[in-house]
């Protein structure tokens, strides 16, 4: 049995109140400030949601319209609009940067090509001799400032001799967009990607007459007790095009269906294929560190190839993954040095995936059954939860960054008796489960492989009360 379409919105639609769940414990399980995401399915954006704090210092909300620095998603806008001036005949991928950028004549740099700075091959310095901007150290480079580190300093490796990645390569393709288009970066990018998509929270630079509508960055830990501190929003001057936009996890869905195989607002299809086409597998002693396009990092998740970016500013850490054959876009953004959007990203995916997963449409059942049994409980030893995914229980552990490796299948075989599916493990697969109930309904207790669990909330309750080994060992009787 497959899952359509229209079944895979009404699933993914239902399971969002769970993955709002997921996120707000795996936030504050791993001490997060604050996470805005966003999930699009074909037309529909069947998740916008925010947890936790805007603001450190003022201790405001965060919410689903804050405005967050996306950072190196400015490389995916950027290599799109270079794709659109090849599309125009403005300019060629193999086209040398002095072309565009004359002020390289006689350096190193002259000959290397737009798509050996689009997929980080042109050997570029990635941000200068001295680069303590990231760190609040100085201003982001202007356009002489840029030129000089580039003339400089710029030629670390020969072209195509390993993968570099780069931001002032993708400095020098907003120069080049600029001289090809005759507009300022920022303005070509505006008309041409913004006002395109007609999207009003989005742009390529901090917009300071917008300052309150940005979440602010927060500096990381370095052990678990630190402080975190704000990190005000700076302008990136020349360097936009590699790290100056900011969005939201909604607006970052609307981009990302633009590059959805079919539709071709921004690109063609044929240019889509050029940004997506694996151009390089990173490799660093035996193990593969990821692998890119022209402009798109690409990965696969499950049995999803996705195309994305990352980003990381000054106090914001993010993600957006895009699969451009199945119309789907998933971003995921945090306000913190340290921020887990990627690891977010990945749980996300993996238990939508699980959702939608051919095992589960096979062994449906009435989620409104199935309603009666789900919920969050713990013990001494952990957490779990107990979630309707795609017509079937499953449970799963919340702190594990990775459900992939943390769920497994439960069986309705009786009344309040479920049996854990069987397969291999260390746990305890194949056994029974039994819920106990007050006589409103309520769950009291799951005893899960012959151990008790408890509603969380009581569960905390016990823990607060002074003795919990104590109390918990009476509840058990």
């Amino acid at each position: 049995m497959t899952i359509t379409a229209t079944d895979r919105t009404a699933v993914l639609t239902r399971i969002a109140p769970y993955l709002e769940s997921w996120i707000a414990f795996q936030g504050a399980f791993r001490g997060a400030v604050g996470v805005q995401a966003a999930l699009r399915v074909d037309d529909d954006v069947v998740l916008n949601y925010a947890w936790g704090t805007a603001d450190v210092d003022t201790g405001e909300t965060l919410t689903p319209g804050h405005l967050f620095r996306i950072a190196s998603h400015s490389k995916t806008m950027t290599a799109t609009a270079v794709l659109q001036l090849v599309e125009q005949g403005s300019l060629r991928l193999d086209d040398a940067v002095v072309t565009w950028v004359p002020e390289l004549a006689e350096t190193p740099l002259a000959t290397v090509t737009l798509r050996a700075l689009l997929g980080h091959n042109a050997g570029v310095i990635r941000d200068g001799v001295d680069n303590d901007f990231w760190q609040r150290g100085g201003e982001f480079l202007d356009r002489e400032a840029l030129l000089e580190e580039s003339r400089l300093n710029g030629a670390v490796y020969e072209t195509d001799e390993y993968f570099k990645y780069s931001n002032v390569g993708y400095s020098l393709l907003g120069l080049a967009i600029e001289a090809a288009s005759g507009l300022p970066y920022n303005d070509y990018v505006r008309a041409n990607i913004v006002d395109r998509l007609r999207l009003v929270d989005s742009g390529p630079e901090y917009d300071a007459d917008r300052a309150a509508e940005y979440a602010a960055g927060h500096t990381g830990l370095t052990q678990a007790d630190d402080r975190r501190w704000r990190i005000e929003h700076v302008d990136t001057r020349a360097m936009a095009a590699a790290t100056g936009w900011f969005s939201t996890a909604a607006e970052l869905t609307s981009y990302g269906a633009a590059h959805w195989f079919g539709n071709e607002t921004l690109v063609s299809d044929s240019s889509k294929r050029l940004l997506q086409r694996e151009e390089t597998i990173v490799t660093v002693r035996g193990r593969e560190l990821g692998r890119y396009g022209l402009g798109f990092e690409i990965r696969t998740v499950g049995e999803r190839k996705l195309v994305g970016h990352s980003g990381g500013y000054p106090g914001h850490i993010t993600r957006t993954w895009i699969d451009p054959d199945d119309a789907f876009v998933l971003s995921v953004l945090t306000n913190s040095v340290d921020g887990p959007a990627d690891s977010l990203a990945t749980g996300l995916l993996q238990i939508i995936e699980i959702a939608l997963s051919p095992t589960t449409a096979a062994r449906a059942h009435d989620p409104a059954v199935l309603a009666r049994y789900t919920g969050r409980f713990a013990n001494m030893w952990g957490v779990t939860d107990i979630v309707e995914l795609g017509g079937h229980l499953v449970s799963i552990n919340p702190r594990s960054p990775e459900p992939a490796l943390a769920h497994q299948f439960l069986d309705v075989v009786g009344d309040d008796e479920l049996l854990a599916e069987r397969i291999p493990g260390f746990g305890a697969t194949g056994e029974p489960a039994y819920f106990s109930r007050d006589e409103a309904g309520r769950i009291l207790s799951v005893a899960l492989g012959g151990m008790t669990l408890w509603p969380i909330d009581t569960y905390r309750s016990a823990l607060a009360s002074g003795r919990p080994v104590d109390t918990l060992g009476k509840m058990s009787l």
